[in-house]
């Protein structure tokens, strides 16, 4: 008798349509990814360090006359882009100044941060817990690019 019981109230939540969410009008932006792309000072360089400091895949190449202009980086869901400078707007362009990408990962960040040092690659900052319930570490990119790797703690 109780399982038919559980069984009629599953089937009449299952039948209960669930609100629809109400958008703002005009519909505001939804967007699935963002990908950054990177203009790097030696493509090279910057690929070695995304693939082999960091293991991001390399997913493409874009070459141009022969010569390696780009590349596309694969990290589980994240998709960076790399692009050679041409230097069209001069060789003492800073770049990573004023922005930094914060990467979210379902993975053990302390064992992410022990694997890149081992690797070679150092850190702005030791993996930390955040008042705001994040675990995470800090790194710079051969250009100067700031990226955070972070997991959520209560996932962990």
């Amino acid at each position: 008798m109780a399982a038919k019981k559980a069984t009629r109230k599953a089937r009449s939540k299952k039948a209960t349509p669930k609100k629809a969410k109400v958008r703002a009008k005009p519909e505001t932006l939804r967007m699935k990814a963002a990908s950054p792309s990177f203009t790097v000072n030696d493509l090279e360089r910057s690929l070695a360090w995304y693939r082999d400091v960091l293991g991001f895949a390399v997913e493409e190449r874009w070459e141009r006359e022969g010569k390696l202009v780009g590349v596309g980086l694969q990290a589980g869901g994240v998709f960076f882009m790399l692009g050679q400078d041409d230097w069209k707007k001069g060789r003492d362009r800073k770049k990573g100044e004023g922005f930094r990408i914060h990467c979210m990962t379902t993975q053990d960040v302390d064992a992410l941060a022990t694997g890149i040092l081992a690797r070679g690659g150092t850190l702005d900052q030791e993996p930390r817990d955040q008042p705001w319930g994040m675990r995470d570490f800090t790194l710079t990119d051969p250009d100067g690019f700031k990226i955070t790797i972070a997991a959520d703690k209560k996932k962990r």
